[in-house]
This record gives C-alpha cells, sequence and structure tokens, in this order.
C-alpha cells in the first residue's frame, strides 16, 4: 500500500467516486468530501499529503480550499480540477500554491502522472523534514527526542512557521511534551524577549487575569514576553471573560492590565496548548468561536507515548544519560528485560512519566545498568496478564509480530523500521514479501 494519503473534494457524487475508484488502485489510501467544509473537517483530523480539489463548489470553493490548506498545512499539496478553466483562476490558484491545476475532461493518465509527481513531491518533503530533525537532534540538547514519522512531520511544520508570527495550537496529552514543542518554536524563531509559560488551570479568574495581563501598574506575562512567546497551558481552562481579552490581543494587538483601562500593545506571539479539542468546547458553548480561530492559525498535534512506542528507547537512554549526569551515576545501560517492561507498559503519564521513571531508577541503582527490578512493580502487569491468557508462541511467529509492530510505529516506513529492528532493508522486504505469500 502506498503511504500517501489523498482526499478527493467534489461536490459531483459520481467525479468523487470515479477519481477514488481510479486513486484507490493506484494503492493510495483515499477519502471524499463533497465540499470545502467537509473537507476542512477532514484536514483537521487526518494527515493527507495531496488534496485533489473541485474549483467550484457551494460554500467554501476550491480557491478558498486552497488558502486555508497551504495556510494550515503548508505540506499538504493541493491540485486544483475544474471544468471552468480561464487564465485568472489558473493564476490564482497558482498564486496561493496549487501543485497543478487540471482541466475536465481530463485523461486519466495524465491524472495518474500528475497525482504521482504530487506524492512523490509530498513524500521529498517529509524526508528532508526527517533529515533536518534528526540534525537538529544531534546538535547541541534537543528538546523533541522522536524518530516516529508524524512527530517528525510535526517537527517541520513547527520549524516551518517558527519564523512567523502566527498563533500555534498545540494538542496533546499532559505530558506529551507540548511546553517543550512550544519551546523549541521559540528558539527557532529568532525572537528577541523571553520565552514565558504560564498555566490557565487551578487558578482564580482574578489571579490569572493578573498573571497574564497584569494588575494596576504592575505588569503580567504579555508584557514579560514582548518580542518573545507567550505559552499558554490549558487554554482550555480559561475563564469566559479572559478568552475575551485574549481575543482582543490576537486580534488587534491590544490589552489592559486588571483594574485599568488603558490600552497597552501586545507583542508577544501566543502559543496555546490543549489536551481536549477547542471545537467540541465551541460547540457546547464553553469556548469562544472566534478566539478558537485566532489560536488555531497553525495546530502541531502530539502522539501519546503508548501510540509511538518506537520512541521509548530512544527517550529512555536520553534520560538515563541526563539522570546519570545529574545525580553523579555511572550508569550507561538499560538491561533488556527492563526495556521489555518500559515497551509494554502504557504510559498514562507519557514522556513525563518515562523520564520520572528512569530517574527514580538511576537514583537506585547501584550498578552500570538500569535492571528490571529498580523499575516499578506496575509496569510489569501488563506483561503477566498476557502471559497468563496467551499460549506460548513460537520463535517465528514472535519475530512476525515484532517485526510488524515496528512497521506500525513507524507509519510502514520500511527503512527507518529495519533500522529499529536493526536489520538491512533487503532482509526486511524478503520478511513481508515471505509474510503476504503465507497470507
Amino acid at each position: 500500500m502506498n503511504p500517501t494519503r489523498i482526499l478527493v473534494v467534489d461536490d459531483e457524487e459520481i467525479a468523487r467516486r470515479n477519481l477514488s475508484h481510479v486513486l484507490s488502485r493506484e494503492g493510495y489510501t483515499v477519502d471524499c468530501a463533497q465540499d470545502g467544509a467537509a473537507a476542512l473537517a477532514l484536514l483537521a483530523e487526518n494527515r493527507y499529503q495531496l488534496v485533489l480539489t473541485d474549483l467550484r463548489m457551494p460554500g467554501i470553493d476550491g480557491l478558498e480550499l486552497l488558502r486555508q490548506t497551504k495556510q494550515r498545512w503548508p505540506d499538504t499539496e493541493v491540485i486544483m480540477i475544474t471544468a471552468h478553466a480561464n487564465a485568472a483562476s489558473a493564476v490564482e490558484a497558482m498564486t496561493n500554491g496549487a501543485f497543478y491545476y487540471v482541466e475536465k475532461p481530463f485523461r486519466l493518465p495524465d491524472v495518474r502522472k500528475i497525482v504521482g509527481e504530487a506524492a512523490q513531491k509530498a513524500a521529498l518533503k517529509r524526508e528532508n523534514a526527517s533529515l533536518k530533525a534528526a540534525l537538529d537532534q544531534a546538535a547541541g540538547e534537543p528538546r523533541i527526542i522522536s524518530n516516529n514519522p508524524e512527530m517528525l512531520a510535526t517537527l517541520g511544520t513547527a520549524d516551518g512557521i517558527a519564523l512567523t508570527d502566527c498563533a500555534v495550537l498545540v494538542v496533546g496529552e499532559v505530558g506529551s511534551g507540548r511546553e517543550a514543542l512550544a519551546r523549541h518554536i521559540h528558539e527557532k524563531s529568532e525572537r528577541h524577549g523571553s520565552f514565558v509559560a504560564i498555566d490557565c488551570a487551578a487558578k482564580s479568574e482574578d489571579a490569572l487575569a493578573a498573571e497574564i495581563f497584569g494588575h494596576d501598574s504592575q505588569p503580567g506575562a504579555v508584557e514579560a514576553a514582548a518580542d518573545g512567546t507567550l505559552f499558554l497551558d490549558d487554554i482550555d481552562a480559561l475563564p469566559a471573560a479572559l478568552q475575551a481579552v485574549l481575543r482582543r490581543l490576537l486580534h488587534d494587538g491590544e490589552f489592559s492590565r486588571s483594574g485599568s483601562s488603558q490600552p497597552l500593545r501586545g507583542t508577544a506571539r501566543i502559543i496555546a496548548a490543549s489536551e481536549r479539542d477547542l471545537a467540541e468546547l465551541v460547540q457546547q458553548g464553553q469556548f469562544r468561536q472566534d478566539l478558537h480561530y485566532l489560536l488555531n492559525v497553525v495546530t502541531l498535534p502530539l502522539l501519546p507515548l503508548r501510540k509511538r512506542r518506537g520512541d521509548i528507547p530512544l527517550l529512555a537512554m536520553h534520560f538515563l544519560k541526563r539522570s546519570a549526569q545529574r545525580h553523579g551515576k555511572n550508569v550507561t545501560e538499560i538491561t533488556p528485560e527492563a526495556f521489555d517492561r518500559l515497551l509494554g507498559y502504557a504510559f498514562p503519564g507519557n514522556i513525563r512519566e518515562l523520564e520520572s521513571i528512569i530517574e527514580r531508577g538511576v537514583a537506585r541503582a547501584t550498578g552500570t545498568a538500569l535492571s528490571a527490578d529498580l523499575l516499578p512493580a506496575e509496569l510489569g502487569e501488563n506483561d503477566a496478564e498476557q502471559d497468563q491468557a496467551s499460549p506460548i508462541k513460537t520463535l517465528e511467529q514472535l519475530e512476525r509480530e515484532h517485526i510488524l509492530k515496528a512497521l506500525e510505529h513507524t507509519g510502514g516506513n520500511r527503512a527507518l523500521a529495519a533500522q529499529l529492528l536493526g536489520i538491512d532493508r533487503v532482509s526486511l522486504w524478503r520478511k513481508l514479501r515471505r509474510y503476504n505469500e503465507e497470507g
């Protein structure tokens, strides 16, 4: 199966069905939307490398869909298709970043060729983003450590918008690295001001207002982060009155301290983070829709650790080295049994929990290795349950499951899977071919 995922957008059902059928036969994963609004909803939920859209549609037309797609998901390629071609619309489409402009009626071989070229360009972008992220991690102390393709794509997007002033919304569970990603963007942004982080949860409205916007003669975080970055964690907990003040800051660049009507200019870049779906909160009347639009210029999703298990060894070794230096211990390795325990655990606390577990183990260690007995007892519970419920498997079955799990962790990236497994790509290809022959 081709890893490229395509979204076909057309208000005519037969056109959607025909294109979906042709592209699916080429091995692409294809989804369909009947209008621009439905397409934007799908784009917000899934990662698409390519969008094929009709030009004329009710509501959000193809050109507006193109503009919003390139603004919010700049790595997604867009191909415009229309039966009403003219020079003006073609120029506008290409100026706004369209990959190609196709006139109806079109020849299927031509569409296959154009889609193939667009998919290749998207793949090159992903590969370059992965290489850049790997190079960045090699230099200095990395803030984000991952070999997961989705995480590397998120990092690539973060790097791409770092030099802009646009607001950013980071979506992820607690402990998944939301503040670390915000700091990463700040450091890449070349902004001269400070990075200031505020947690919007578990504070009274008055205390939070003073902390963010200041009070009377006392400046708050907005002024402390002037020409820098203001990170608002748990933005979903921001009270309604303060949502209105933040909306004014984002829209007009102005705010006032609590207890004062004097307008002040705000020059901090706003990065917000939430575990909850803000669009759902808007529907429930708990979050301002206009503020959601202003915050949601670029959305960066963060996977929980349980969905990027291939990163656990990488992160564990990073935390081991750092904890050993902090505690003055000569702990340099993690035993295979300990790795098995770590890989079998769901990590409800995500990266923060993994770091705490490793540091606790290093603090207790007396030798050079972090062994399984130095890990919390609950890490072995899942494995024990599985051992009691499952019969003994052959080595070949275990190898097959391990290889398929590695492919799942890498999003189907065979080169990365081979690297994680410690085998060459040819060996991996032969094993996969045998699995296919065996059904």
